[in-house]
């Protein structure tokens, strides 16, 4: 283990204390029952992924415990977490992650020495402050996304699929925040429009741009970028303001600014660099340079771990009297929809508010989290839908699963760390199999599909399919079965897809 990787994952074990709103779940007892067309049955067969591993998931879920039965179907199901390790051990990919982290370093080296006042004491910067602000070594992500990487998701994608602009703005306490905006290369304009909010500590901007590339290949302009605090954004304020998990506030009010940003044009800037001028000498970015691309009217925001805290609480707004929109573009809330990814987060814990459902909500739970460690009894299943039933009695469209065999970077691909399947495999530079990024890919663009995508637009008929589609290669059988997963939501012809136990199965009972 490097000395990177031994600070970074005593972070990450310190923040597991820390962040009891970071990964999913949490406690629930409301039972819900099944009313849908769904087929019934609980899908028989076995596992998959790159690993090999062969799970008998519905005899596992029926598994006396305790019983010899039910300790093997565990370990085999933790087993799972680490078949990414089995990937990223091919030297055709640890080559091509080695030769990332060095070019990333020597593009940061360079931005300082063309820029020394990211190095300035005010913005509390030094190499490795914020963590992955060189986005070298485990930080580089997928080294195969970057656009001079091979592969249809590295220069292929770029050449022909999409493009991307970066920027630097202001956030709203005049610390620097750095990002990209992508649209695609085809299609006609207006497209709607997905905002992405990064991780806490571990995780900067390339370890999202799997959905940004997922979602600009489905028609939509889309936006990442690194909160305060994380990657190559500032890690404070210029008096001191910290970001990160030191003041999780980011991940909502930082939010905000970024939706601020993302829907400035010429004619209406972006207030926080007026407000900041001259605090840095920095250039900045006072427009989205993607704006006469979008549809103002459909904006989908996105966010992993306490950036899953912060699109819950930013879909909040507005949802009741007291707390109207508090961006500085738009005088209510633009948000359509959201994708909250190891998970929707209800409030109340490390200073968030309440958090009140107000938009149709997509969360997606890890299994065994962001520390990972198996099972030693079976846990409460209904603890994963917390959420959902909170959803689900405001009469809000909600969908919440939980991923077997899972952990908590099933959705920000960091090399080394412990997930279910690395995607791409080094040998074909392409996603042919995998089991928890293709999964999340699969229903975050399907629900934004349903909920943003107009007749006539790429994924519009096909979104209800693709979200019920439980027999396919990300369906059932990639579900939990320690966990509930369910949904209620309205289909494109107004039945009521709705359903507590979709890993048992749909039938009406």
């Amino acid at each position: 283990m490097n000395r990177f990787f031994a600070l970074l994952l005593t972070a990450l074990l310190l923040t597991a204390f820390l962040t009891a709103g970071c990964s999913g779940g949490g406690g629930g007892s409301v039972a819900t029952g099944n009313e849908t067309d769904s087929p019934a049955g609980g899908g028989a067969g076995t596992g998959g992924g790159s690993g090999g591993t062969t799970v008998s998931s519905q005899a596992c879920a029926s598994a006396d415990y305790p019983s010899p039965e039910w300790t093997a179907c565990e370990q085999e199901n933790y087993a799972r977490t680490s078949e990414a390790g089995e990937e990223q051990t091919d030297p055709n990919f640890s080559s091509v992650w080695e030769a990332r982290g060095a070019s990333n370093q020597m593009e940061f080296n360079a931005r300082n020495l063309a820029d020394p006042s990211w190095m300035d004491p005010r913005s509390g910067n030094t190499p490795l402050t914020p963590l992955c602000t060189t986005w070298n070594q485990q930080c580089t992500g997928d080294p195969f996304r970057y656009p001079d990487a091979p592969g249809p998701n590295g220069a292929l994608f770029y050449a022909n699929e999409g493009e991307t602009t970066p920027f630097v703005y202001y956030d709203q306490g005049c610390a620097r925040i750095s990002g990209r905006v992508w649209r695609p290369r085809s299609g006609t304009p207006p497209f709607p429009a997905v905002v992405i909010e990064n991780g806490s500590v571990q995780a900067p901007e390339p370890l999202y741009w799997w959905a940004a590339q997922a979602l600009v290949r489905a028609g939509y302009v889309v936006m990442t970028f690194d909160p305060r605090g994380q990657g190559r954004s500032d890690q404070q304020t210029p008096d001191g303001e910290q970001g990160s998990n030191a003041n999780p506030v980011v991940f909502w009010e930082g939010l905000v600014n970024a939706i601020d940003f993302f829907r400035a044009t010429p004619g209406q800037l972006y207030p926080h660099n007026a407000t900041c001028a001259g605090t840095y000498p920095t250039a900045v970015t006072d427009f989205n340079p993607y704006h006469a691309d979008i549809d103002r009217d459909r904006l989908g925001i996105a966010g992993h771990s306490l950036g899953g805290t912060g699109v819950s609480i930013v879909q909040s707004y507005g949802a009741t009297g007291a707390d109207p929109w508090p961006g500085l573009i738009d005088a209510t809330s633009p948000v359509d929809a959201v994708v909250a990814w190891d998970g929707i987060s209800t409030g109340g814990s490390m200073g968030a508010p309440q958090v009140f459902p107000h938009k149709p909500i997509l969360g997606q739970n890890s299994e065994y989290g962001l520390t990972p460690a198996p099972f030693d009894a079976p846990p409460d299943p209904d603890s994963s839908i917390v959420a959902f039933r909170l959803w689900q009695a405001a009469g809000i469209p909600v969908y919440e699963q939980t991923v077997r065999g899972s952990t908590h970077y099933e959705w920000s691909l960091i090399p080394t760390f412990p997930t279910t399947s690395w995607c791409p495999t080094p040998e074909t530079e392409a996603c042919v199999d995998g089991w928890g990024q293709p999964f999340g890919e699969h229903y975050t663009v399907a629900w934004f599909d349903r909920w943003l995508k107009l007749p006539g637009e790429i994924g519009y008929d096909d979104a209800d399919d693709r979200l019920l589609d439980d027999e396919g290669v990300n369906g059932r059988e990639k579900y939990s079965y320690h966990f509930f997963s369910a949904r209620d939501f309205p289909d494109r012809s107004g039945f009521r897809q709705r359903c507590g136990d979709i890993r048992r199965g749909c039938d009406g009972s």
